[in-house]
């Protein structure tokens, strides 16, 4: 190829290039004539590049007479000094109306290290804002706001991390990028990366969700169990022509305290309503033993699985006298047999633990010991893992004691359960002993 045909190619490049920009662009020789002129110029001032090439400087057409000398005088001192200047200017477009632009312009060498020009790169002031705005809310999003944010890729990684988030997952911003979110996360993972998957192939929810996650975090001996409420933006690039997805912006909030108050005073209502329903229904049956028995039946309704009354025979002898659910249609009698046979509990049993305080006693299968032997062990159904053995107590006299149980699917039994359980115990401790007076025992 000849130098000619290079020129010519290079100058095409050169064009291309510059017609390709974002922004306005203009350039000028040393003396302040005008030799390039890019379609982003053309658009905002609406002169042409055949129309402003060759022009000497922006006097008479695109800036005010008034203004023309500053103008040229603070431009092309540009090349007189070293690195890039700002400065905003007035400007007049085609047909006759002011813009207000920002310039950043920077002087070019000549192949003999001196001035040979300046360029000249130019935008419209409130564009030149808006993005301003949008990098400063990136980067407030990412240092100082109050609530998490992580842009996730399409693979459903972490690719940035805010600080706020990062503490929420107790790690560092670094160690948390590029790692599966089942790494992060012991429960909850499943429904969030649904989410995720959602928000990419059909776009954001129209409101916040609330999810149950327990955060995997180092150095700790237990998980804990979070409520975060989400909100999700698919992120799409700007520069394709179809939207292209980048992944999706990720906003949470730990709301775990609210949430968890709410669940408590939910749980404390419907508890208080069994109570005073099973009062209710206690009240229809004429032997007190048969009304114990129905307050047992309601006491299980989303407390526990497996319910055990064992009454005081003796000299503190325990013995079976019901179990819940009965297996039977309607309530049988709380009341053992004549001649029933003390259950066989070993030393340190959770039943004899309560006769012994006077109190409740709380206990739960160990890590790593089958929940079926444990159980056995201390005569219980073999499906629990959790259990909570309460006295039952009337008239300064201990009558027996209550033991609920749990699957290992459900939680241990915590303080709150231990008072409910408290309270069933003395309501049935009344009906017992109401119905040992009646059969003067």
């Amino acid at each position: 190829m000849s130098a000619s045909g290079r020129s010519e190619t290079t100058d095409d490049l050169l064009a291309a290039l510059l017609d390709g920009m974002d922004a306005a662009l203009c350039a000028f020789d040393a003396d302040g004539v005008i030799t390039h002129w890019n379609r982003e110029a053309e658009r905002i001032l609406g002169w042409s590049a055949a129309e402003a090439v060759g022009r000497r400087g922006f006097a008479g057409w695109a800036v005010r007479p008034a203004d023309a000398p500053d103008v040229e005088t603070t431009l092309m001192s540009a090349q007189d000094g070293p690195g890039r200047q700002v400065h905003e200017f007035a400007l007049l477009t085609k047909d006759g109306g002011r813009v207000l632009v920002r310039t950043q312009s920077a002087g070019v060498p000549g192949a003999d290290g001196k001035p040979a020009g300046v360029y000249c790169a130019f935008s419209e002031v409130h564009a030149q804002i808006d993005l301003e705005r949008s990098i400063a809310l990136s980067e407030a999003l990412m240092d100082d706001a109050s609530w998490g944010v992580v842009l996730v890729d399409v693979d459903l990684r972490p690719a940035v991390v805010n600080a706020h988030a990062a503490r929420a997952f107790g790690s560092g911003r670094t160690a948390l990028l590029g790692r599966p979110l089942g790494e992060l996360l012991v429960q909850g993972v499943e429904e969030l990366e649904g989410a995720l998957q959602h928000v990419l192939a059909e776009g954001p929810p129209p409101a916040p969700v609330e999810l149950w996650v327990t955060v995997r975090a180092a150095g700790e001996s237990a998980p804990r169990r979070r409520c975060w409420r989400c909100g999700f933006l698919r992120l799409a690039s700007p520069l394709a022509e179809e939207p292209v997805p980048l992944g999706v912006g990720w906003l949470f909030q730990d709301v775990t305290e609210a949430r968890q108050a709410g669940l408590d005073a939910a749980q404390l209502r419907f508890r208080s309503n069994q109570l005073y329903r099973s009062g209710r229904a206690a009240g229809e049956y004429e032997d007190p033993a048969e009304a114990a028995a129905v307050r047992l039946e309601f006491a299980l309704a989303g407390f526990a699985d497996h319910a055990l009354v064992d009454v005081v025979v003796g000299e503190e002898r325990l013995v079976r006298s019901a179990v819940a659910p009965s297996g039977t249609a309607g309530p049988a009698p709380l009341l053992p047999a004549p001649g029933a046979i003390p259950v066989r509990y070993e030393p340190g049993h959770p039943a004899l633990q309560a006769l012994d305080r006077v109190g409740p006693v709380r206990t739960s299968a160990p890590r790593g010991e089958a929940a079926d032997r444990w159980a056995a062990v201390r005569q219980w159904p073999e499906d629990v893992a959790h259990g909570l053995c309460t006295v039952l107590r009337s008239r300064g006299r201990t009558l027996g004691v209550l033991t609920v149980l749990r699957r290992p699917s459900r939680p241990a039994f915590d303080g709150a359960d231990a008072a409910y359980a408290e309270e069933i115990a003395a309501r049935l401790a009344v009906d017992l002993d109401l119905a040992n007076l009646t059969r003067g025992t």
